[in-house]
């Protein structure tokens, strides 16, 4: 333990510069986390330290400190007020840099420009944020993004739409994100067409696609090839395919098959 003598327990000074808790004021630590405490004027209880599994640190003079889930600032304030309770320093200028994020976690995957684990730098990290961080969906992921965490003690998936938060505002889809939460983008999908196309191969489907959008994207008709023939081949919930001679102004489906056929002359 360290010598009363080397703390000065009167001291009461101008607060020192914080570089960490002025950027990150509301990120909650958590466990795995390293940080440096300092006390202004009292360099014996300048620590670094990690943030055990159960979310406490020991720290000198005042032992076990439960910091998990605490802001920066909070957790600034608890020390303090310890160090104070303990008539250890009569006005503590405490101040926490994070040195390490590792507790507060959200890992993204699937169809993104840069798929990993990224912490959450603040308390009200949203969907949009943690998509950003990770650069967007691909050219080829989906325009739905989902969320799998826990909440209250209980699994949690939403399916979110990540379009319609900007398109239909709906800003309640933006969810506040939580350490331990996994986002994920599937690959968008998509619909076939071959035979008398000029661009024959698999297309991302455009929200509200058509038929005839589709035929446009692959290309059109072959001089041989006419719009007015065509066929397209679709799974029914029974797993069966279906033949149907669908109109232009059909609506594309996921997986769906367009066959255009030659002309009749």
């Amino acid at each position: 333990m360290l010598a009363l003598g080397g703390i000065c327990p009167l001291a009461q000074a101008q607060p020192a510069a914080a570089p960490s808790s002025q950027t990150k004021p509301d990120y909650p630590l958590g466990a795995g986390d390293a940080i440096k405490i300092q006390v202004f004027q009292n360099p014996d209880l300048t620590i670094e330290t990690r943030v055990s599994e159960n979310g406490s640190i020991t720290y000198p003079l005042i032992g076990a400190v439960q910091l998990g889930g605490l802001g920066i600032a909070a957790a600034e304030k608890k020390i303090a007020d310890a160090l104070q309770t303990g008539g250890f320093i009569k006005a503590p200028q405490v101040n926490i840099v994070l040195l390490q994020i590792r507790g507060n976690q959200v890992s993204v995957l699937g169809q993104v420009n840069r798929p990993g684990r990224f912490p959450l730098e603040t308390a009200n990290t949203r969907l949009s944020d943690m998509l950003a961080n990770a650069g967007g969906a691909t050219a080829t992921g989906d325009d739905v993004a989902i969320v799998v965490g826990v909440r209250n003690g209980q699994t949690f998936r939403k399916q979110i739409d990540i379009a319609s938060i900007f398109l239909a505002e709906k800003l309640q889809d933006d969810i506040v994100l939580q350490g331990g939460d996994s986002i994920y983008v599937h690959r968008a999908p998509v619909f076939y067409i071959y035979g008398e196309a000029q661009r024959p191969g698999s297309f991302r489907i455009e929200r509200g696609m058509t038929v005839m959008q589709a035929l446009a994207l692959g290309g059109g008709p072959t001089v041989r090839g006419s719009e007015k023939r065509l066929r397209l081949h679709r799974k029914a919930a029974d797993g069966s395919i279906e033949q149907i001679s669908p109109n232009l102004t059909d609506p594309v489906l996921p997986n769906d098959v367009i066959y255009v056929n030659e002309s009749l002359f």
